[in-house]
């Protein structure tokens, strides 16, 4: 463990330090530094608590070990495939400290970490998270890391380890990093790779909560620098009454309660994540060589908040759809003679849906058929999967 490092998973009572130490008689040389260890352990200790209430049967281990241990149920997997994943929460934490508020990007991690793995149909195991600042206040750690616990707990995923950092001089004062890592579990034969995709699939789009976890620094610098608004001020894309805090926290959905009764179903071709890129970087990672997805606008509708970033911020349609989800926060290809009944699947479990477009033979990346103007093809990078 590096110097810097106060592990959020405290060494056993019997492996301690005795109490008996010059700290309480005199400031030590590391806290003189930067780093207080004692107020360190006081928060961690709380998160130790707040790490145990995830816990699922799997889990084997007290917080407090070198590593964490799981055993899975293998239970009904013909073969079974671990499926891992890594993520942050990026720069809606800049939000979250100008708005005092840091108790929902814990789960907006978690939130993301599920759904990328479960496009791959993989359901999750445990999570394991990273906290890093100049400086941590217990408070604000406990806060952080109860939001990762909820969002364990919704997703029935145990919160097994995770380390914190205080490195004063390479964080600056009041930021934070938060990221998590995750472990799921899938039937091979079940595994969505996007081999499955083809020519005539349908693509059924599930709207997001806003912004997710992406395009904030965008989004922070129209709202704002150019827009001139203030955390508390009154979000004037929002119909409700929300201060514009609250609008730009809104937290990532998780879409495994409702795609979890799907998974297997061999209508499902293929799921793809709406994070960063967009649908114009997101969908092409799921498509085979000589396809592309035609997407009708229109179909679905696009949050005020969206309109309000392009307004206000002079931003062109093409990298609108790069650089933010449009409101949609995940796609499932479906074949066509099993549309129907993927669709009463997801409205049994309340999931609003939307048809959106379709895959088609030629080309790469994504087209976009604005309606009343010409088509527009956004093509990734990499030419399709």
């Amino acid at each position: 463990m590096r110097h810097e490092d106060v592990s959020s998973a405290p060494p056993s009572e019997a492996n301690r330090p005795s109490a008996q130490s010059t700290e309480t008689s005199r400031p030590g040389a590391y806290r003189c530094a930067g780093v207080d260890i004692d107020a360190q352990e006081r928060g961690l200790a709380k998160v130790k608590k707040l790490a145990r209430s995830t816990f699922t049967a799997g889990v084997l281990s007290e917080i407090g070990s070198f590593g964490g241990l799981f055993r899975p149920d293998l239970s009904g997997m013909d073969e079974p495939v671990l499926v891992a994943s890594a993520d942050g929460v990026g720069t809606k934490l800049a939000v979250a400290r100008l708005a005092d508020d840091f108790s929902t990007v814990g789960r907006d991690l978690v939130n993301h970490c599920v759904n990328d793995i479960l496009v791959q149909g993989a359901t999750p195991l445990f999570f394991l998270d990273y906290v890093g600042a100049g400086a941590l206040d217990p408070e604000r750690l406990v806060e952080l890391v109860r939001g990762v616990a909820d969002g364990c707990r919704a997703n029935g995923c145990a919160l097994l380890g995770g380390e914190t950092a205080e490195m004063p001089g390479f964080y600056q004062p009041g930021d934070y990093e938060l990221v998590g890592f995750i472990v799921g579990m899938a039937d091979r034969k079940n595994v969505l790779d996007g081999s499955r995709v083809a020519a005539g699939d349908l693509l059924v789009a599930l709207p997001s909560a806003g912004l997710h976890t992406n395009g904030y620094s965008l989004a922070r610098r129209v709202v704002f620098e150019r827009a001139g608004l203030a955390v508390g001020d009154r979000a004037p894309w929002q119909r409700k009454k929300k201060t514009v805090g609250e609008a730009l926290l809104a937290p990532h959905l998780s879409y495994l309660a409702p795609l979890r009764p799907l998974l297997g179903r061999p209508a499902l071709h293929g799921l793809a994540h709406i994070t960063g890129g967009g649908l114009t970087d997101n969908l092409p990672r799921i498509l085979p060589r000589g396809t592309h997805a035609h997407i009708r606008h229109g179909t679905w509708e696009i949050p005020e908040l969206f309109h309000f970033l392009q307004e206000k911020g002079e931003v062109g349609t093409e990298e609108m759809f790069r650089v933010f989800n449009m409101g949609i926060g995940m796609v499932l290809v479906v074949a066509p003679d099993g549309l129907r009944d993927l669709l009463t699947l997801l409205r049994k479990a309340k999931q609003r849906s939307f048809v959106i477009g379709s895959v088609h033979k030629g080309g790469s990346g994504v087209v976009y058929d604005l309606g009343a103007q010409e088509a527009t093809a956004f093509e990734d990078d990499a030419g399709g999967a």
